[in-house]
């Protein structure tokens, strides 16, 4: 294959070859699917509907929430699909598209817990100005950006890796489109141009990185400062969900996309890409949830109403 142009579809990479081994992987990403959407979908209901919610800090975690759905929803359902149906191949279209909305929401992710950094640090050092410096104008705007910024990534690097000639094939070694295995197709040297710009996306994700780092340097020493056991316990309830996320999300991405390639294997970026692309949107509400009362607290208001709804429906119509 001489370019890009001749390719009409693409082959992604199977988790097995025995059909037993293919509808356990349905079932399994099935689950982990089902259990993302129930717990995204939990929260931003919550969210949602209880005003005491109605918080920058819940405002940003809605956004985290859809952008966690968002970004399942666009390789999970596709992999469930080839697995049940056992066929490998993607159109075109299809793949761009993979690409190009993954890109989207992982990075307006990225920029948005770097924001929810920024939200945590002025909660903590400097709350006589949390209301000045997080007011619903500035988070919109906030929140907007961090959206903005993740479809301008993905606009560039989807445009950049398809303009590429592709002369090794059309078998992609994941399952779904992602840039370092479509880089693999390209002709030898063609795919400096993207790897420059991976370069740059680096670099901006790095400063994100160092600001998250140095945001939560001073948001501990502040919090160690504070006289109250319960002070403390209620500071780091808010921090550490944050952190937990941002350390999962950021060490396997990184580690997917800078690996050397001399430790490259199949196997293993398989499981890389699992591990930063299908767990965080599936844990991360449960990492949110588990030390913040309030949340639970409004979790639980919610599916006891639902429930006493449901009752009184089955009665009455009984």
């Amino acid at each position: 294959m001489s370019n890009g142009s001749s390719i009409t579809q693409f082959l992604l990479l199977a988790f097995a070859d025995t059909r037993e081994l293919q509808l356990l992987h349905f079932w399994l990403f099935l689950g982990i699917y089902l259990a993302a959407l129930l717990g995204n979908g939990l929260i931003i209901t919550a969210i949602a509907c209880d005003h005491r919610l109605h918080t920058p800090m819940y405002f940003f975690l809605l956004n985290l929430s859809l952008l966690d759905l968002g970004s399942i929803s666009t390789t999970v359902p596709k992999a469930m699909a080839n697995s049940l149906w056992d066929t490998r191949d993607i159109s075109y279209a299809g793949c761009a598209a993979q690409l190009f909305f993954f890109l989207f929401f992982i990075s307006a992710e990225y920029s948005l817990l770097t924001v929810m950094a920024y939200d945590r640090y002025v909660a903590i050092c400097q709350p006589l100005h949390y209301g000045t410096l997080l007011g619903s104008r500035a988070c919109v705007h906030m929140a907007a950006a961090a959206w903005a910024s993740g479809f301008l990534n993905a606009l560039l690097h989807t445009a950049n890796t398809l303009s590429l000639p592709l002369c090794h094939g059309n078998a992609v070694d994941q399952f779904f489109c992602e840039i370092p295995q479509i880089l693999k197709l390209s002709c030898s040297h063609s795919y400096l141009r993207e790897v420059g710009l991976l370069v740059v996306s680096v670099c901006l994700a790095f400063g994100c990185f160092v600001f998250i780092v140095l945001s939560y340097v001073e948001i501990f020493r502040a919090v160690l400062r504070i006289p109250s056991e319960q002070g403390q316990h209620k500071a780091f309830s808010t921090c550490l969900p944050h952190l937990a996320v941002v350390s999962l999300f950021v060490s396997t991405g990184m580690f997917a996309y800078l690996k050397p390639p001399s430790i490259s294997s199949t196997s293993l970026d398989l499981v890389v890409a699992v591990l930063y692309s299908v767990v965080p949107p599936a844990v991360n509400p449960l990492i949110y949830s588990m030390r913040n009362q309030e949340l639970k607290d409004a979790l639980r208001k919610m599916m006891t109403g639902c429930f006493s709804e449901a009752t009184n429906c089955l009665f009455s119509s009984a």
